[in-house]
């Protein structure tokens, strides 16, 4: 069985990992998605977190998953890919609000679409993309939330001089 493990993914962190490792034990083949939400603009370009989700699974040894970019519906995506499956993470209540809509609507979009929410693990419970970003960009050490390949990404990210327009 193959399913879609969907996300911005930006950057990656360790709860995203957990949650792809455990996803590969329960399915064949992980795709890996980078949605992309043309509402937001992201903080790593899309190509570079796709090399960072790559690297950081090789780095933890996992095999198993592919990953691709989809700036659709998630449903279309589950369709063209041949997938009923999706596995999503969940760090509280919150999150287990929003997540149940979504499955809902993917259903109602794609009947026979399931997904499965798996609870982040005590150790990643309080990680997110956007805690990784806030530490990083006040200088903090980010090497507790994130892969280490990832690690020293991000801080050049921070320390590269922008651009004015």
């Amino acid at each position: 069985m193959k399913a879609i493990f969907p996300g911005s993914f930006d950057p990656i962190t360790k709860g995203h990992l957990d949650i792809i490792s455990r996803a590969l034990s329960i399915v064949d083949e992980l795709i890996i998605a980078v949605m992309i939400n043309p509402a937001k603009q992201g903080f790593l370009p899309v190509e570079q977190r796709k090399l960072m989700i790559v690297a950081a699974c090789l780095e933890a040894g996992l095999s198993g998953f592919k990953v691709v970019v989809d700036e659709g519906l998630l449903a279309d995506l589950a369709r063209r890919e041949g997938v009923s499956l999706i596995i999503k993470g969940v760090r509280g209540a919150m999150d287990l609000e929003q997540e149940t809509a979504m499955a809902r609507a993917n259903k109602l979009l794609l009947p026979g679409l399931e997904t499965i929410l798996l609870p982040a693990g005590s150790q990643t419970t309080d990680i997110s993309s956007t805690l990784v970003r806030q530490i990083a960009s006040m200088g903090g050490d980010i090497s507790h939330f994130v892969p280490a390949c990832v690690t020293q990404v991000i801080i050049d990210q921070f320390s590269t001089p922008k651009q004015q327009d």
